[in-house]
């Protein structure tokens, strides 16, 4: 075998010495302020069982789906599935994606086209950027959540095809655009609003539909994307959209052609969960009342300058600096605490942070014991 490339070496001694290499994570019995399973559903037995049962019962008996799903993977159960989102979420169609970077990289990849603008805010998701740097339409940042900015950049492009992007709550800062403004200067201007929904699903909404929909502006959004990992605890995602949206994708987006479908298991998983989130509203209730809970506190404890606004369920705290952060939560590590550090390059140098994932399962006590030792470690 060929040594390893001297460059790559080089880069990976500069990550070591930025002390911002990363390594995968071991599992751990600790108290959980660092997963996205904001109701808890990715560990739900409920949900585990009746996915079983529904493929048992549909004598769905397959562990994979064999093939991409323009070949032999669109087994039967992902029509119920999309028809279901669809309907929850207000939407003419839903089309599934293995994940949601394949949903943005699919979608971002295809849809706009050369001649057309994509602009998106400086702070979306990497998958975002991954697929605009696939398209061939031009594209420019705006100023976060700054609309000014925006309608500048949309006023020197007059007669293009734009494409404006946002997420709904951003996952660094846990924080939220004025979609509702948004909207307004989207439909000023005609141009096409796409919106990341991944951290608003199962948290915004009286059924955890997602912020657009808590508002009543789906049908002034042009795509939406529910990514299933996080809010749902499963796998997947979708694009809610026109009917015309999805037969052009499932055409043109090729991470949806060349890849092979989710597994019967998966797809089935996805339905009961949303079939949950249309039934019981208690999970949904609880970890408002946790964010509710968490802002208190901190305000309590004299600790809101170092976060983010956020009425989301991640609060991030800025502590500048991968060794000073890490060692930070290397101390909640010890006190039993899963609280996780991000570190630049992930966000920019200087805005390094503690980012504090809410649950619908955290108890108050491990809330106000968790800032509790926030107050300890930096004050």
């Amino acid at each position: 075998m060929k040594h390893f490339p001297e460059n790559l070496l080089a880069k990976l001694e500069i990550r070591k010495q930025n002390n911002a290499l990363r390594k995968l994570p071991l599992s751990n019995k600790k108290i959980d302020f660092s997963s996205n399973d904001y109701l808890g559903f990715s560990q739900s037995q409920i949900i585990f069982n009746e996915t079983h049962e529904f493929l048992i019962n549909n004598k769905i008996i397959q562990n994979g789906a064999t093939g991409s799903r323009l070949l032999s993977g669109n087994h039967k159960l992902y029509q119920e599935t999309e028809d279901f989102v669809a309907k929850f979420h207000h939407s003419e169609t839903a089309l599934i994606f293995n994940s949601g970077y394949d949903a943005n990289v699919g979608f971002f990849g295809s849809v706009p086209q050369k001649g057309d603008l994509i602009l998106y805010d400086e702070l979306c998701h990497a998958s975002i950027r991954d697929g605009i740097q696939l398209s061939n339409a031009k594209a420019y940042k705006y100023n976060h959540n700054d609309f000014e900015d925006l309608e500048k950049l949309i006023l020197r492009n007059p007669d293009t095809a734009i494409y404006i992007v946002t997420e709904s709550v951003f996952s660094m800062d846990g924080d939220c655009p004025d979609l509702e403004e948004l909207v307004l200067l989207s439909d000023k201007h005609q141009c096409y609003l796409v919106v990341d929904e991944a951290h608003a699903l199962g948290v915004f909404g009286s059924n955890g539909e997602g912020f657009v929909q808590m508002l009543g502006l789906q049908d002034h959004v042009f795509a939406r994307i529910m990514t299933f990992g996080k809010g749902l605890g499963c796998h997947g995602a979708a694009i809610l959209g026109s009917v015309t949206l999805k037969v052009y994708l499932v055409n043109f987006a090729r991470s949806f052609i060349y890849t092979t479908g989710l597994s019967p298991h998966s797809v089935a998983t996805i339905l009961v969960a949303y079939q949950h989130l249309e039934m019981d509203s208690a999970p949904i209730l609880k970890i408002r009342e946790n964010i509710v809970f968490f802002n208190q506190q901190k305000n309590l404890l004299c600790l809101k300058p170092l976060f983010v606004r956020s009425k989301s369920a991640i609060q991030s705290a800025i502590i500048p600096g991968n060794e000073k952060v890490k060692t930070l939560a290397g101390q909640f590590q010890k006190k039993g605490f899963d609280v996780k550090a991000i570190l630049s390059p992930t966000v920019p140098e200087g805005q390094e942070r503690l980012r504090f994932c809410l649950h619908s399962y955290n108890s108050t006590e491990e809330i106000s014991e968790v800032l509790r030792l926030l107050s300890n470690f930096v004050y």
